[in-house]
C-alpha cells in the first residue's frame, strides 16, 4: 500500500458514504439528502442511501447545479485525499457551461428599499442588452 492511501475495501459499500468519500459532496449528509431526494442514480435506478456500489457501477449525482457522471473504479470506505480521490472514479460528466452562459442576476444593496421606476427600467434594459432584444 502507498502512503496516504486508503486501504481498499473488498466488495461493496454504501453509496452515500462512496460519494462523499471520493469528495464528489462536501458532507456525507449532503449525500444522503441527495439519495434522499433522488438526486442519485446508480445504474440507472433510483438509489437510496444505504444502497450498495461495486466497482463498475455508473453513479449519476445531480449536486450543485451540475450533473456528474462517474463510473466507479475503486471502492473506498474512508474519506481519501483529492489525488486518490480521482482514482477512485472515471468522470464521464458535460463539461459545465461557460461562465458567459451563466445567467447573472442584478444584486442590489441592502437597506436601499424597492426600486425606483427609473431603477427598474435601468435594470431591465441591462438585462435585455445581453439578450439582444429591445423593449418595445
Amino acid at each position: 500500500m502507498v502512503s496516504g492511501e486508503a486501504p481498499q475495501a473488498e466488495g461493496s459499500v454504501r453509496v452515500d458514504s462512496w460519494i462523499w468519500s471520493v469528495r464528489l459532496t462536501k458532507t456525507r449528509s449532503q449525500a444522503a439528502a441527495a439519495c434522499r431526494a433522488g438526486h442519485v442514480k446508480v445504474n440507472g435506478d433510483r438509489a437510496k442511501p444505504a444502497q450498495t456500489l461495486h466497482v463498475g457501477d455508473e453513479v449519476r449525482l445531480r449536486h450543485a447545479g451540475r450533473d456528474r457522471i462517474v463510473v466507479v473504479s475503486r471502492i473506498v470506505k474512508k474519506r481519501v485525499g483529492p489525488p486518490v480521490a480521482a482514482e477512485c472514479f472515471v468522470d464521464n460528466s458535460p463539461p459545465p457551461p461557460p461562465r458567459e452562459a451563466v445567467i447573472q442576476v442584478p444584486v442590489r444593496d441592502r437597506g436601499t428599499g424597492r426600486p425606483t421606476k427609473r431603477d427598474r427600467r435601468e435594470m431591465e434594459r441591462l438585462q435585455s442588452r445581453g439578450h439582444g432584444d429591445r423593449p418595445a
